[in-house]
């Protein structure tokens, strides 16, 4: 089932059981899909292109969330973690932290990495291996601690 129909579904449902927080966050994430559906030229977007605009999404709430806890709005904090967590359910499930490090050691065995003039070359194969499971924040962080022992 593509991801727009699993949005879709997920709206009804959100729909039938009268959850007005669940099919706010379904509508804007249907909505920013259509939008990059509208912007491209071809029918529709790629897998990889959803992946994305939820990734974005997702961490868009996370950041609000985290500004929202600052300034000292939890009311609006939950609010946004709620969506985040909704995204979540359509985004593949995330990598823990020790197989984070198991990959990133991996991949500068295989590079022959051996210090951080070689972080780029590492960073774009941990990114692109990792893509959709895992921050990129968290795999640099990873990389720049593995790299600058």
């Amino acid at each position: 089932m593509a991801l727009t129909d699993k949005i879709n579904e997920g709206i009804k449902a959100a729909m039938r059981a009268k959850e007005k927080e669940k099919l706010e966050a379904l509508r804007a994430v249907k909505a920013a899909l259509l939008l990059e559906a509208t912007k491209s030229s071809d029918k529709g977007i790629s897998e990889e292109a959803e992946m994305q605009i939820l990734m974005r999404l997702h961490k868009q709430r996370k950041e609000s969330a985290d500004i929202y806890k600052a300034q000292g709005r939890p009311e609006l904090a939950e609010e946004e973690l709620f969506q985040a967590g909704i995204i979540e359910e359509f985004l593949p499930k995330q990598l823990s932290e020790a197989e984070i490090d198991e990959k990133v050691a991996a991949i500068i065995a295989e590079t022959g990495a051996s210090g951080m003039k070689d972080m780029g070359k590492v960073m774009g194969r941990a990114t692109a291996e990792m893509a959709g499971k895992a921050d990129g924040k968290l795999i640099a962080a990873k990389v720049k601690a593995k790299l600058g022992s």
